[in-house]
């Protein structure tokens, strides 16, 4: 077992953290829980707009690069083809950015909306039923894979441009941090965004394993208990680690493209069967709503919140900063995947077929799963919105399922399809985390590697799931993941920093899709020289 290319620092020092977090929310769940929850208000209260304009500088930045001339830089060598072909890269992003979450809120999320819309709109109107179809694809959008796509940008470019083989955050800051990214603030940044990572994975958990568990108990008739629960966990842990064991592309890139599948037959099918006219128009009525109001819906703040006559309804804290918190935290994992896939491709392949392909994954989601539930309840087929209040709405996403033709198998499909979505987004967490905590990684992470971070994946959040802190720990990891924000401004001038050196170094080479290799670049700049000494100007 090879252990010295392990960084020990970044690799204790994540695993530290995250027992100094957990174990005292299992020791006092109930002071822990609410200290927890102190920190996410004030943070969310008092620095909301920060997350607000980040993920509109973020969205910019990012069109910016996709057509400038930094945008043309293939990731890889001269004339190299993709590693992957677009179905599987596609998938692959997919399934590790978004996860079994897709899944709960794309059939419920515009329930909430609905009973508690923005902009002081009366709840259960008329118009809070035409924001309630379009804020879902709004917060699962183009700044939420915007977010996503940035760190990939540097860290790609380090690893199959300047050829270093390092996946680390802390490594794609070089160039302005230098040096100090080799001692304790380089890992200090590593830890930050390791932690955020099994924090957020905690959030999938806690939403994905009680739907599945709702579904089993559908299909069985046992009780969805937290024996289930834990059964279903173990389960995904078998399948995730099977995978992350197997690697990238043996198993990562074959469950990816299950997944892709599977999703696609189940929204075929509901789309075929269920209300074809009202899912395609609602959708569209939804996109535009979304383009004829996006900025005004990614810089709301409710500021007359609890000011005269205005009643402060919490919506921008509640979700849409929440939302860009979340994403914030997931994107270094995101970035680092995405990053690692890429090879081949050019910067603006990677930025546009991140953010385009996400973007239409969700879109058809919510369009399609997300409709077929509004209309259900505006039929007065199925009472979602009473169901989903009695019985919690993983109970009532099922339900809705069960309102298709054959329910039974539909409920199997989309039960299996929640698994599948939850252990890959597990493989690629954990093949992440063990790239992360390796000084060097030379085409996959070590097995043993993969393997611990699969279990530790899941052995910390399974004993907060029975202690109910789950959420918690999600919560922390939000807080914890604030000094993200600066590290994203940070990726984004390191990437420009590398980047444009690169270019000007290499002016006159000019080529339709521009390869900046280290070694030419010196290479002609050596002849360059020779050429000078050999030919001196004349005075």
């Amino acid at each position: 077992m090879n252990t010295k290319i392990i960084d020990w620092p970044t690799f204790i020092g994540a695993f530290a953290l995250l027992l100094l977090v957990v174990i005292p929310l299992v020791i006092f769940p109930e002071a822990g829980a609410a200290l927890v929850d102190q920190a996410n208000t004030f943070m969310t209260s008092n620095f909301g707009v920060l997350y607000l304009v980040m993920g509109l500088l973020v969205f910019a930045f990012l069109i910016f690069v996709a057509f400038s001339e930094n945008g043309h830089i293939l990731l890889g060598d001269e004339g190299e083809k993709p590693e992957f072909n677009s179905f599987s890269w596609a998938a692959m992003l997919f399934a590790a950015g978004i996860g079994s979450s897709i899944l709960y809120w794309a059939v419920i999320e515009w329930a909430y909306y609905y009973q508690g819309p923005p902009f002081g709109i009366e709840p259960e109107s008329k118009e809070a039923i035409q924001w309630s179809t379009a804020y879902g694809i709004f917060h699962w959008g183009p700044i939420a894979w915007a977010i996503y796509t940035l760190p990939a940008l540097p860290i790609a470019y380090f690893y199959y441009v300047r050829k270093k083989p390092v996946l680390k955050i802390s490594e794609a800051c070089r160039p302005l941090l230098g040096k100090t990214v080799d001692g304790p603030l380089g890992h200090i940044i590593d830890i930050l965004f390791m932690f955020g990572l099994m924090g957020g994975a905690g959030t999938t958990l806690a939403l994905g394993t009680p739907m599945i568990a709702e579904g089993v108990s559908d299909l069985t008739g046992f009780e969805a208990d937290m024996t289930m629960q834990a059964f279903i966990l173990l389960l995904c842990t078998a399948i995730f680690a099977f995978s992350a064991y197997s690697g990238l592309k043996k198993g990562i890139k074959l469950l990816s493209d299950i997944n892709l599948w599977l999703a696609l037959f189940l929204l075929g099918f509901i789309f075929v069967f269920g209300p074809t006219r009202f899912i395609t128009e609602t959708t569209t009525n939804s996109i535009g709503i979304l383009l004829d109001n996006f900025f005004k819906m990614a810089t709301w703040t409710e500021p007359f919140g609890n000011i005269g006559e205005f009643e402060e309804t919490g919506f921008p804290e509640g979700w849409t900063i929440f939302y860009w918190a979340w994403w914030l935290v997931y994107a270094p994992f995101v970035g680092l995947f995405v990053a690692r896939i890429s090879r081949g491709r050019t910067i603006r392949q990677m930025i546009l077929g991140t953010m385009v392909y996400g973007t239409l994954g969700c879109i058809l989601f919510f369009g399609i799963m997300g409709n077929f539930g509004l209309y259900m309840q505006m039929t007065g087929s199925f009472d979602v919105i009473s169901y989903m209040n009695e019985y919690g709405a993983p109970a009532a996403i099922v339900a809705i399922i069960g309102q298709l033709p054959f329910a039974k198998f539909m409920v199997l499909i989309f039960t299996v399809l929640a698994i599948i979505f939850l252990a890959t987004t597990f493989d690629s967490s954990s093949y992440i985390l063990s790239a992360v905590v390796q000084k060097e990684v030379d085409g996959e992470p070590l097995r043993w590697n993969r393997l611990f971070w699969a279990f530790a994946l899941c052995l910390l959040p399974l004993a907060l799931m029975f202690l109910g802190g789950l959420g918690t720990l999600q919560t922390a990891s939000i807080v914890g993941g604030f000094p993200l924000i600066f590290i994203m401004f940070m990726l984004a001038l390191s990437f420009m920093k590398a980047s444009n050196e690169d270019i000007q170094a290499s002016e006159g080479y000019e080529p339709k899709t521009i390869h900046i290799n280290r070694k030419r670049i010196l290479e002609r700049m050596r002849r360059k020289r020779k050429h000078n000494e050999d030919h001196p100007p004349h005075k």
